[in-house]
């Protein structure tokens, strides 16, 4: 039987992020000089087919879903690699990057359709790949770091390759920090010892920081977050006071910053819907990366608290029914397993990310947050994977 719990949960965001699509909107409306209902009208129509789609995947049997899933890997993969060869007229650049294929009125970010083909190209993979030969007859894992290290490398590679096509063409960092998450999570859940996870988690830091010193534009980012939090880390460690190095800018990162007063302002109860005042011009594009930051104005602390919980029960439900998986095939029940589970990790490290992001603690990274932030691509996106999850339930005990 489908997991209605989880359908249900996720209806809910998608129209809490149809309402705040409207709400937050009002000052972008005004600067593009755009219909007063443009925002609400795109975010409802896509919102509402990304249910239907949740709601025809689920129905259908979970053997078929498997080709719903190469279907958006392949696909995706294929859009992603097009990206940067295709002409201005259908990929414009944008901020040095192209991210987006535009289609007449139709906006599509094939990143997000990839998210949801990469964790279940994991999943069937690994189900093949690795799990088969991490066990052994009696349920034993019996292999050596430099095994389980030529058993994960072809992953790497792959992984690597489009992490540099979305670091470096559409200059996404945040995208690569998740899915390399998810990667490193995904492959702890397969049998993968921590041992490779220091090495892996080693080779992820020092790539990262060989991304961010290659781009004028990631230092920058990085310099203005360094500039806001330099001194409470000189109060945390005094007796280092002295040699942390300091940044001095001729102002303050204004996005951080206002994201910051909006919660404030909003203190426990927010001011009220749609009356919010940092959305007007002083966060841009509140509606999109700072939806967060937005809704805590006007619903304050306790009603942001209130989606959030909405949003971990999505990816609680997900583990849920990750770890309940019973098939008469034991490959295909590790697929379902994985898949759940990945996608449950997705939802969760993009939520964070932002979350960490818009509060100050880590650099911004551009990172929607799922089902809330406007943006048809990631709802339709998702609601594909959570359709496929749904359909996998079926095989849940839960």
């Amino acid at each position: 039987m489908i997991d209605r719990p989880l359908f249900l949960a996720t209806v809910a965001l998608i129209v809490i992020g149809i309402v705040f699509s409207y709400s937050l909107s009002a000052y972008t409306v005004l600067l593009y000089n755009a219909q007063p209902w443009h925002f609400l009208l795109r975010q409802f129509v896509a919102g509402m087919a990304g249910i239907v789609l949740m709601w025809s995947i689920a129905r259908m049997a979970p053997e078929r879903v498997v080709t719903i899933g190469f279907v958006v890997f392949f696909v995706s993969v294929l859009l992603m690699v097009a990206m940067p060869f295709l002409p201005e007229s259908i990929a414009r650049e944008v901020g040095g990057a192209k991210r987006w294929i535009r289609l007449g009125p139709v906006s599509l970010a094939p990143v997000e359709f990839f998210k949801v083909g990469f964790v279940f190209f994991l999943a069937w993979s690994f189900s093949r790949k690795v799990i088969p030969k991490n066990v052994d007859r009696m349920g034993r894992k019996h292999y050596t770091l430099k095994e389980e290290a030529l058993i994960l490398l072809p992953y790497l590679i792959f992984f690597m390759m489009f992490m540099t096509i979305i670091a470096i063409f559409q200059n996404d960092l945040g995208q690569v920090m998740v899915l390399g998450a998810t990667l490193l999570g995904m492959s702890i859940l397969a049998g993968s010892s921590m041992r490779i996870l220091g090495f892996v988690v080693l080779g992820g830091v020092v790539a990262a920081v060989g991304f961010i010193v290659t781009s004028p534009h990631r230092i920058e980012r990085f310099k203005g977050w360094w500039f806001m939090v330099q001194n409470a880390v000189a109060e945390m460690f005094p007796q280092w006071a002295q040699k942390i190095p300091k940044v001095n800018l001729a102002e303050e990162p204004y996005q951080v910053s206002n994201s910051l007063h909006a919660i404030h302002h909003g203190g426990l109860f927010g001011v009220g819907l749609g009356d919010g005042v940092l959305k007007l011009g002083f966060l841009s594009e509140v509606h999109t990366d700072f939806v967060l930051a937005g809704m805590a104005e006007e619903i304050g602390v306790v009603g942001v608290a209130a989606v959030v919980t909405l949003l971990m029960f999505v990816v609680l439900r997900l583990l849920r029914i990750a770890g309940r998986i019973e098939d008469e095939e034991l490959q295909r029940a590790n697929v379902y397993y994985l898949y759940c589970a990945g996608l449950g990790m997705i939802i969760a490290f993009s939520f964070f990310i932002n979350a960490l992001g818009i509060s100050g603690v880590i650099p911004l990274k551009g990172i929607a947050v799922p089902f809330l932030s406007y943006g048809g691509s990631q709802i339709v996106a998702l609601s594909i994977g959570v359709g496929m999850a749904l359909s996998m339930s079926k095989k849940a005990k839960i």
